[in-house]
């Protein structure tokens, strides 16, 4: 009994350590897909609820590899649903949150969010798959191989995605500036 004890506060202490070392990247990652504050803090307790549940089959199964890209993908999966369930869009720009931190010039810091504002539009605009995986790649800096785990897809198909994401976004960007 006494074992089994142990073994359960191990447990606790391990998801705990999991959980504050990617709490932000959880989060990142729902706001980022849902663009609602509120609405992301639920996905990132659902995310984190789910993972709880399923942590000692998750830590078997991973063969020591690092499990972030596991919960993305659950952090996937409820933005998903949420979508499917409320089929609406995001009511709140990603435009919308602080994005400087510092005091600017009014010139610069209206081209800056000019500029910000252009590029998220262009993110937004793009297919599911490519909106994710540019996410992942510069929001969360994560790699290839934990982004194509994340998604499900193999380490060349998820370059390929990456790369045409990046493509289509340059080419919706430089059409936008009038050619």
């Amino acid at each position: 009994m006494t074992e089994v004890v142990a073994d359960k506060a191990r447990l606790d202490r391990d998801f705990s350590e999991l959980y504050r070392t990617h709490l932000r990247d959880v989060y990142s990652y729902s706001y980022y897909r849902i663009g609602n504050h509120h609405d992301a803090e639920d996905i990132t307790e659902q995310t984190f609820l789910q993972a709880y549940r399923h942590y000692e089959r998750a830590v078997r199964e991973s063969d020591g590899r690092p499990l972030r890209p596991w919960l993305i993908r659950i952090a996937h999966n409820l933005a998903a649903n949420y979508y499917r369930d409320r089929s609406r869009r995001p009511q709140t720009h990603l435009g919308d949150a602080e994005i400087y931190s510092s005091p600017h010039a009014t010139e610069d810091l209206v081209e800056g969010r000019e500029e910000v504002a252009e590029v998220l539009a262009g993110v937004a605009n793009l297919p599911d798959d490519r909106r994710e995986a540019l996410i992942m790649r510069f929001a969360l800096d994560m790699d290839n191989r934990e982004i194509a785990r994340a998604l499900g897809r193999s380490d060349g198909a998820t370059k390929v995605l990456i790369h045409r994401a990046i493509r289509q976004l340059e080419q919706e960007l430089q059409e936008g500036e009038g050619g």
